[in-house]
C-alpha cells in the first residue's frame, strides 16, 4: 500500500474546523488585549486617589507592556492560523515542509498551524 501523500478532503475539513475555531478564539483575546493596551477597558487610574497614583501609574506601564508583548503573539498565532487555512484550501496542509511526508494527525490537531513533523522540529533542535 503507498504511503498518503496528503491528507483527503474530510480530513482537510476536520482540521479546518479545529483551526476556524481556534481562530475566532485568538482574535477575541486580541481584542481584549488591544482593549486592555488602549485603556478602553474602563480600568485606568483616573479615579484613584492620589496617594497610589504614582504606584498605580508604574504598574499599569508595566501592563501594558505585557499586554503589548502578548498582543503581538496573539497577532503571531493569528497570521500562523490564517496561513493554514490558505494551505487547506491548497490542499498542501499537513505536509512536513522538510521530509514532505505527513504531519502526524495528533500533533496537527495539537498545534493545527505546524508545517514540521516531530522528527523534522527535533532534528531542526540538535
Amino acid at each position: 500500500m503507498a504511503e498518503k501523500t496528503r491528507y483527503s478532503d474530510e480530513e482537510l475539513q476536520e482540521f479546518k474546523e479545529i483551526i476556524l475555531e481556534k481562530l475566532a478564539k485568538a482574535k477575541t483575546d486580541y481584542d481584549v488585549l488591544k482593549a486592555a493596551i488602549s485603556g478602553s477597558d474602563g480600568n485606568d487610574i483616573a479615579d484613584t486617589s492620589p496617594t497610589f497614583k504614582v504606584l498605580e501609574e508604574g504598574a499599569s506601564v508595566l501592563s501594558k507592556e505585557e499586554a503589548g508583548r502578548l498582543a503581538q503573539r496573539q497577532a503571531k498565532f493569528i497570521s500562523h492560523l490564517e496561513a493554514a487555512l490558505v494551505r487547506i484550501e491548497n490542499k498542501t496542509y499537513g505536509v512536513c515542509r522538510a521530509t514532505g511526508k505527513l504531519i502526524a494527525k495528533e500533533r496537527l490537531k495539537a498545534v493545527p498551524h505546524a508545517t514540521l513533523s516531530i522528527e523534522a522540529k527535533e532534528g531542526l533542535d540538535l
